[in-house]
């Protein structure tokens, strides 16, 4: 079965999210700070992770079409570590627990400067396509 190949939604479109790998052992991506802050300029917290959340779910959803289903987000964590006022940051989803019926990614989250900007967790419910 040839693996699903990652379709950016109109969210990380609007973000500015560029990915960069793909495949169910790691995506990558990165969003520009700019554009994507809060009212004192920096980082907003809710991109930081819709970014997250959007290179867990990709890729989940790698996995979850290897076995001919789609996946669902049930549970996204994150810790903010460190504010960004510039620059990009950069997300790596890599696998805690792929199963057959769930898969739970980390995220790492860090600056162009490779300082840790925020941890997250995501776990994805495989289900059967509509």
């Amino acid at each position: 079965m040839t693996p699903w190949t990652i379709v950016p939604g109109a969210l990380d479109d609007r973000l500015g999210i560029t990915v960069t790998a793909q495949s169910a052992d790691r995506v990558c991506a990165w969003m520009p700070v700019e554009g994507n802050t809060q009212s004192l300029g920096r980082l907003h917290g809710g991109a930081t992770a819709a970014l997250s959340e959007a290179v867990g779910s990709w890729a989940a959803m790698i996995h979850a079409s290897t076995l001919g289903m789609v996946c669902v987000g049930v549970d996204l964590n994150i810790t903010h570590h460190r504010g960004a006022t510039g620059g990009r940051i950069h997300a790596t989803a890599t696998p805690a627990h792929r199963g057959r019926r769930l898969a739970t990614y980390d995220v790492r989250v860090v600056d162009d400067q490779d300082r840790l900007v925020a941890t997250a967790r995501i776990t994805n419910l495989l289900v059967a396509p509509d």
